[in-house]
């Protein structure tokens, strides 16, 4: 399949972008401070595809309550970006 032809499995994939939930669990991985995950959890509160019971998106499926700590996580639909080097909370 190429193109806009994905299956809903790749387009899911492609939606997750290059962060894993197991990143969470990588005391290595870069962290966004609190003020960002604040930030970015604030622009998630006001897009229709969170389901604001869960926290979850429905374009990626993250629990965005916890999505939004890993630096170089990013919104799929571009609302917020991954945190550049030098910016993140250092561990």
């Amino acid at each position: 399949m190429s193109g806009n032809n994905l299956s809903l499995w790749q387009t899911w994939k492609k939606n997750l972008g290059s962060t894993r939930p197991w990143d969470l669990l990588d005391v290595n991985a870069p962290k966004a401070t609190d003020e960002q995950a604040t930030e970015r959890l604030a622009i998630c509160n006001d897009c229709p595809f969170l389901t604001k019971i869960t926290q979850q998106c429905r374009k990626c499926g993250c629990f965005m309550h916890l999505k939004v700590k890993l630096a170089m996580a990013e919104c799929p639909e571009g609302k917020w970006a991954a945190i550049a080097d030098g910016e993140q909370e250092t561990n």
